[in-house]
């Protein structure tokens, strides 16, 4: 069974009982600390807290031109704050009650009255020198908002919605932030983050498992008779997972090719994607690591090695700023 197709074949037995690897995250009263010794430096706080949160992303920093990285991690910053307070509050009430003082915070912004929070000045000390929409950022925190509620999806083009208030509205943010404007751009920034909000979730899946949440859609665990309860209790060894797994991971895979297509076959890119937008597709670079590691994997998201961070991935990414493709 391999990837590209969208159509499931066969897949190879799998015998080996794989063991569910616990993934720690960050308590909320030790991200209150964190933040309130960081307002002295908003933007070394960002930086620290994206590579320890978001190594891929901390990465592929580097690649960005030296006067807008702290842009960069403050819009990163922001995502990886409001995706992770699901985990990091006690109830649904405590973390709309901290959406709101995003929501608040995205309103002083435009004020010239930020709050105290490395995250909020550094998003505006950015604002002063690009231009960040507020409605990008209000999207982001409505979806993560609404993700409270409802943390799993019915069906594909719910989840795919869900993407593009997320993933594709940061990689928008980071249009903006190398002042690119166009719309070939923007479609491929749609695609790559759905390709990513995808990955990240079967990546994180054993996790979700543990906490009784299926991060597949209903639609496709139901064709493959999935049965959530089998995946929290068993793991990989639920009727139907890899399956699946597989059909999920083909989606991702199109999206992927679907934001290279349109970058590197339009009309003067001679097979590139255009140097000055590099930076922001490199992050097609571990979306595509992590899919061709699954497929290694027989498409077993439980695999333990899929759970630890390959250490080729920095050599991928600078090979593809080189090359201009992803």
């Amino acid at each position: 069974m391999r990837l590209g197709s969208g159509v499931i074949t066969s897949r190879p037995a799998q015998a080996t009982v794989r063991s569910k690897l616990k993934v720690p995250h960050s308590t909320r009263r030790g991200l209150v600390t964190d933040a309130s010794a960081g307002t002295s430096d908003p933007h070394a706080y960002c930086r620290q807290f994206v590579r320890k949160h978001d190594y891929d992303s901390f990465l592929t920093s580097y690649f960005y031109p030296r006067e807008v990285q702290s842009g960069y991690f403050a819009i990163k910053a922001f995502s990886v704050e409001l995706a992770t307070v699901q985990d990091n509050v006690s109830s649904a009430m405590i973390g709309k009650m901290r959406m709101q003082f995003w929501r608040d915070a995205v309103k002083g912004l435009s004020e010239g009255r930020p709050p105290k929070h490395p995250i909020a000045l550094a998003l505006h000390e950015t604002s002063q020198r690009s231009k960040l929409s507020a409605y990008h950022l209000k999207r982001i925190i409505d979806a993560r908002d609404a993700e409270l509620h409802t943390p799993s999806h019915f069906t594909i083009d719910s989840l795919t919605s869900h993407a593009e208030s997320t993933s594709s509205t940061v990689l928008y943010l980071l249009l903006s932030l190398l002042s690119l404007s166009s719309s070939n751009l923007s479609h491929a920034a749609s695609h790559l983050g759905t390709a990513q909000t995808i990955t990240t979730l079967l990546r994180a899946l054993p996790y979700h498992a543990k906490q009784g949440r299926m991060v597949i859609p209903a639609d496709i665990t139901a064709k493959h008779g999935v049965k959530q309860e089998e995946v929290f209790r068993q793991g990989p060894q639920a009727q139907g997972i890899e399956d699946a797994a597989f059909e999920f991971a083909t989606i991702a895979h199109d999206h992927l090719n679907t934001a290279r297509d349109m970058l590197m076959k339009s009309e003067g890119s001679n097979g590139r994607v255009p140097r000055e937008a590099m930076p922001i597709f490199l992050a097609g670079v571990p979306v595509s690591n992590y899919l061709k590691r699954l497929e290694k994997a027989g498409f077993d998201p439980f695999d333990p090695k899929l759970q630890r961070r390959d250490g080729l991935v920095a050599l991928q990414i600078w090979k593809s700023y080189f090359t201009n493709q992803f």
